[in-house]
């Protein structure tokens, strides 16, 4: 594996090339089918932080739905790639679900929290792509490994607190609001921005590939699959700061 997001590899390419009469994958097209992606993530997203800022309650069921539908959409979009136009914008909109209840639940607690945590998100995304741009940050084979590592220990992390906490224990420290759980959001969020440079790279293969022409969707829908979870560890990161100062 040459990224450490799972939707997106450069050993994807291997086997894929557009014919000489088919459509081939370009720039344009990658960039606006994730900008499609991004708009059906926006308005569902709206439906369940209204829903959540009136009735908290209520939106819990859509929350853990998206979040089960956006995962099992994801293995499957990995694993059929070709299938990327319909599975990625179903995906978007149980993504847009998840992260609408989702954000509903922190604007509750802290306000502001939200639009701090988008505009940190565009931030991240513009600047990353600008200093990829400039080759200011180049995807070597040594950068992607140490990614695709710091990657596969923090999704271990997760799945570890996930089981835990079935059997109501809790890893200690690293989701608190103290020094430690601050300084672990700190590292995630840095990990998870850095995802962006591979798929960036990830992209610019593809057309220098010549990958067919379904090959945008999944491209559009591996970056928004790191921007989702950026824009999630951004807004915990905020929350645990926000929680110190009260």
């Amino acid at each position: 594996m040459r990224t450490s997001n799972p939707a997106l590899s450069e050993s994807t390419f291997t086997e894929l090339r557009a014919g000489a009469s088919e459509r081939r994958m370009t720039l344009q097209g990658t960039v606006n089918k994730t900008a499609l992606f991004l708009a059906i993530v926006f308005s569902t997203a709206c439906y369940t932080y209204n829903i959540g800022m009136t009735n908290p309650p209520a939106a819990m069921p859509w929350m853990i739905g998206g979040a089960i539908a956006g995962l099992v959409l994801c293995l499957i979009t990995v694993f059929k790639k070709e299938w990327a136009a319909i599975t990625g914008s179903l995906y978007a909109v149980a993504e847009g679900l998840f992260v609408g209840a989702l954000s509903a639940m922190y604007a509750l607690q802290f306000q502001g929290i939200v639009l701090q945590a988008v505009l940190l998100t565009i931030g991240v995304l513009l600047a990353l792509l600008a200093a990829y741009s400039l080759r200011l940050i180049k995807a070597t084979e040594n950068f992607k490994l140490g990614i695709f590592a710091a990657t596969g220990g923090i999704a271990l992390v997760y799945v570890i607190t996930l089981a835990l906490g079935f059997f109501g224990i809790q890893i200690p420290y690293i989701h608190g609001s103290g020094l430690i759980g601050i300084g672990f959001s700190v590292f995630v969020v840095v990990i998870a921005a850095l995802n962006l440079v591979l798929d960036f790279d990830f992209i610019e293969q593809g057309v220098e590939h010549g990958a067919p022409k379904y090959m945008e969707w999944y491209a559009a829908f591996g970056l928004l699959v790191t921007l989702i979870w950026l824009y999630v560890e951004i807004l915990r990161l905020l929350a645990k700061l926000a929680s110190r100062k009260d």
